[in-house]
């Protein structure tokens, strides 16, 4: 894949597929990591007087206008952060389309209104990645986090552009996934966590094949304890999964991979918080964290790694006290000497939490495309980059 420093930017049109899906409370944001992510490639676009068109999804409106999912605040926010004219295009039709090509001048930026306000968006029809194709003599993927969607901004446009590459944050990001994937360096440890079994399958049976120890927390340990004959009471579980668990226990044993889960678990009685051990859970108890003897014996776990990854929370983190669990976890990763890899928005904010984002070798605002890469995937997004 060609990377933007290959190309002469000099008065171009570079339509450039960022990710301004931020959180927002009353149309504020209130999270801007990953819009100063992308800043690095928007302002080279910049200096080197190309035409930057930025075009991004917000929430899922599903091919309907609604004003909650506007980019109009994400512009206004550029505005104030950007050393360049910047302007905003509320309405992709042929007419304003045209009529903004020749408007736009060079070294100015023009924010796109949310692309998912079009059904062309998610169909990738031909007829909306045409329309967006119009902004780009040339085509830049800066969304890694996009990249497993078979969109028409991120596919489809791409099909439509000889010219096309990756943003200085996808290359940043691929720099060291593809390290995780192709050669780690060892010892490899991996911990995942999060609500379900169902939806991580795939990463659990490819990570077998790849790390030395594999930690599991988070509501889908309880399908693993239930699978190994433990009560979880009323706790999350995914019944119709067990016997996938089973097979993933048996596997990880036949590949010589260490596999913890927890020991202990913090749960809700009668509205009292107690800490108990796994024998000590009853039908009614409900699992929301891991306990003080999971921590020690998963951070014991993880020393002497020399790669490691992380996604998912050991608990519903959202909701103190049951967030120690995945901040004492989170703390413990940053303090490893290791490359620290975490990808996912609930294990970013639980990072945040924790204060120490600052700490890890890197972090990922991808979730599925995070997911779906680590288990040896091909995206979409990537792959027709390179043809």
């Amino acid at each position: 894949m060609r990377s933007l420093r290959d190309f002469d930017l000099k008065n171009k049109k570079v339509l450039i597929r960022v990710d301004f899906n931020v959180p927002m409370e009353n149309e504020k944001i209130i999270d801007d990591t990953r819009i100063i992510e992308t800043l690095p490639t928007i302002n080279y676009v910049i200096q080197s007087f190309g035409k930057a068109i930025l075009c991004s999804h917000l929430g899922r409106p599903k091919g309907k206008r609604s004003p909650e999912f506007s980019l109009k605040p994400v512009y206004e926010y550029l505005k104030k952060i950007l050393k360049a004219p910047v302007k905003f295009l509320e309405d992709l039709t042929e007419d304003s389309v045209d009529r903004m090509i020749k408007e736009l001048k060079e070294g100015e930026v023009l924010l796109l209104e949310n692309v998912r306000f079009y059904i062309g968006e998610t169909e990738n029809s031909i007829e909306f990645a045409k329309l967006l194709a119009k902004f780009a003599d040339i085509f830049i993927n800066d969304a890694f986090s996009v990249c497993h969607r078979v969109h028409a901004s991120v596919v489809g446009v791409a099909n439509l552009v000889r010219e096309k590459g990756i943003g200085f944050q996808m290359e940043k990001e691929l720099k060291y996934l593809s390290k995780v994937v192709s050669k780690p360096e060892r010892p490899f440890y991996a911990v995942v966590g999060g609500s379900k079994v169902s939806s991580k399958i795939g990463i659990l049976k490819n990570l077998i094949n790849k790390v030395d120890k594999l930690i599991i927390g988070g509501a889908m340990a309880n399908t693993f304890l239930h699978a190994k004959g433990y009560s979880v009471g009323a706790s999350l579980l995914e019944n119709n999964h067990l016997d996938t668990a089973k097979e993933i226990m048996k596997y990880a044993k036949e590949q010589e991979v260490k596999l913890y889960l927890p020991v202990d678990v913090v749960v809700e009685r009668d509205e009292d918080i107690m800490e108990i051990g796994l024998a000590e859970i009853t039908e009614d108890d409900k699992i929301f964290d891991i306990g003080t003897e999971t921590i020690k014996l998963f951070s014991h776990a993880l020393e002497g790694s020399k790669t490691l990854i992380w996604n998912g929370p050991m608990g519903y983190f959202e909701k103190p006290p049951f967030h120690k669990g995945t901040v004492a976890l989170a703390r413990k990763i940053a303090s490893l000497p290791s490359v620290t890899i975490a990808g996912g928005g609930d294990t970013i904010l639980a990072i945040k939490l924790a204060g120490v984002e600052t700490a890890f070798s890197y972090i990922s605002t991808a979730g599925g495309a995070f997911l779906e890469y680590l288990e040896g995937k091909e995206l979409p997004g990537l792959k027709v980059l390179k043809s």
